[in-house]
């Protein structure tokens, strides 16, 4: 019954908006000044691996992760240094307009569950909880924004398109 409301109510919608709004903002503002101000994410980076995410017993929880930033992370650490700062703006923005909102908000999510498996707890609960109440809703929480006309549009060309192909090639 709630994720009906969520996903086909224009109250919920409304709601949705302000919501993503507010987290698009977040991540836009944090996006931009790392873009504008010279980000690094070495230091992040090498906090992250010596100082892993540890389990009562005291033994490492995301070995896989801390592999992961250790053998690729850090030797690509130019890589990261754009796509971080990039990644941030843009589902700021994807968020703000309600352009792509649930895509915005799955890479959103993506990067919220990288900070957090590096041991970074910050605002990324609150973050994970509205980004899947965002996602959760579908085309709803895009409803008053670019998504209007955006989605649709993509449905009716890049859909169809994928329909035509399939049956000439029949």
């Amino acid at each position: 019954m709630f994720a009906k409301w969520l996903r086909e109510n224009n109250v919920a919608a409304g709601l949705l908006a302000v919501i993503r709004i507010w987290l698009g903002y977040n991540w836009m503002t944090a996006g931009w000044g790392k873009l504008t101000g010279g980000f690094d994410a070495s230091g992040y980076l090498k906090n992250a691996v010596a100082n892993p995410v540890k389990g009562p017993d005291g033994n490492m929880v995301y070995g896989w992760y801390v592999n992961f930033l250790e053998s690729f992370a850090l030797p690509n650490v130019d890589l990261f240094n754009t796509i971080v700062p990039l990644g941030e703006f843009l589902v700021g923005l994807g968020l703000i307009l309600g352009t792509l909102t649930t895509a915005a908000m799955f890479f959103g999510l993506v990067m919220n569950f990288s900070f957090f498996l590096a041991g970074t707890v910050s605002h990324n609960p609150t973050d994970i909880f509205f980004g899947f109440i965002i996602l959760a809703a579908g085309f709803n929480a895009g409803k008053y924004g670019l998504d209007r006309w955006v989605v649709p549009y993509i449905r009716k060309t890049v859909f169809r398109r994928g329909e035509e192909v399939k049956r000439n090639a029949a």
